[in-house]
C-alpha cells in the first residue's frame, strides 16, 4: 500500500511539473512574416516558411483573434507587393519627374524670352516711329529666291541670304521679317533687290521701288513675290499695311 501511495504521489508531481511546460510550448508562436514556427499543442507540429496545415491555420487564426499575432490578410499581401513594385519603380519615376521638370523649365524660359524680346522691341522701336519690312512668297513656281537686299533713301537697311530650307518654308506660306527699326514721319523711297533662279534654272535678278509715306504710328511693308501665270514669270509687289 505504501508503495502504491508513493507511486501515485510521484505520478501526481510529474503531471503538475509537466503541465506549465506544455502550456508554455503551446503558446510559443512566432510572427509568420519572419519565418513561421508554430507549435500545435495537440500534435506538436512545427510549420516553417508559411506552409501551414489546416490545424496550423486554425491555430494561427485563433492567435490573431487573441491579439497575439498581427492580422495579415490578402489585402496586406497585395499592399506589400504594390509597395515593393513601387520601390522598384522609384528610380524610373524620379528620372521621369526630373525630365518633366526640365521640360517645364524650358517652356518657362521660352515664354520669358518672348516676353523680354517683345519688351525690348517696344523700348527700342516705339509704336510712333516703328517701321518693319516683311518678305513673303506666293507659290514660287517661276522663281526660287536666294537673297533679298533692301535700301531706304539710298541707304542699305537689310540684306539676307536664304538657305534652301528657308526658301522652301517661304514657298509653303511662311513670312520673314527682314528688318525692324525706326523711321521718321514723311515720304521715303524703298528699293528692294531680289536674286535667285528663274524658269529652267537660269539666274534671275529683279528690283522694285516704292515711295513709302510714314505717318504717326507703326508702319509695315510687305515684299511679296507671286507667280504671274499669264506671263509665266514671277511678279514682285510692295504692299503697305
Amino acid at each position: 500500500m505504501d508503495v502504491v501511495k508513493t507511486y501515485l504521489s510521484l505520478l501526481l508531481w510529474v503531471l503538475i511539473l509537466s503541465t506549465p511546460l506544455v502550456a508554455e510550448e503551446a503558446a510559443e508562436i512566432d510572427d509568420p512574416e519572419a519565418g513561421t514556427y508554430l507549435i500545435d499543442e495537440s500534435e506538436s507540429q512545427v510549420i516553417l516558411d508559411g506552409e501551414l496545415t489546416p490545424e496550423g491555420q486554425r491555430a494561427m487564426q485563433e492567435a490573431r483573434e487573441r491579439g497575439e499575432l498581427p492580422n495579415t490578410n490578402a489585402e496586406t499581401v497585395e499592399t506589400n507587393a504594390a509597395d515593393a513594385k513601387l520601390m522598384d519603380e522609384m528610380p524610373e519615376l524620379a528620372a521621369r519627374g526630373l525630365d518633366e521638370e526640365v521640360q517645364s523649365l524650358k517652356e518657362e524660359v521660352l515664354i520669358l524670352n518672348r516676353e523680354l524680346f517683345s519688351l525690348e522691341e517696344e523700348l527700342l522701336f516705339p509704336s510712333n516711329t516703328q517701321f518693319a519690312v516683311y518678305v513673303s512668297v506666293d507659290v514660287g513656281e517661276f522663281f526660287d529666291m536666294e537673297s533679298v537686299r533692301v535700301l531706304m533713301d539710298n541707304k542699305p537697311i537689310a540684306s539676307y541670304l536664304y538657305t534652301k530650307r528657308e526658301s522652301d518654308a517661304l514657298m509653303r506660306g511662311g513670312v520673314h521679317r527682314i528688318y525692324i527699326g525706326n523711321l521718321t514721319a514723311g515720304s521715303h523711297e524703298l528699293v528692294a533687290f531680289y536674286t535667285g533662279r528663274g524658269p529652267r534654272g537660269r539666274d534671275f535678278k529683279r528690283a522694285t521701288k516704292r515711295t513709302v509715306n510714314k505717318e504717326l504710328g507703326p508702319k509695315y511693308v510687305e515684299l511679296k513675290i507671286a507667280d504671274n501665270q499669264g506671263k509665266k514669270q514671277a511678279g514682285f509687289e510692295v504692299k503697305e499695311w
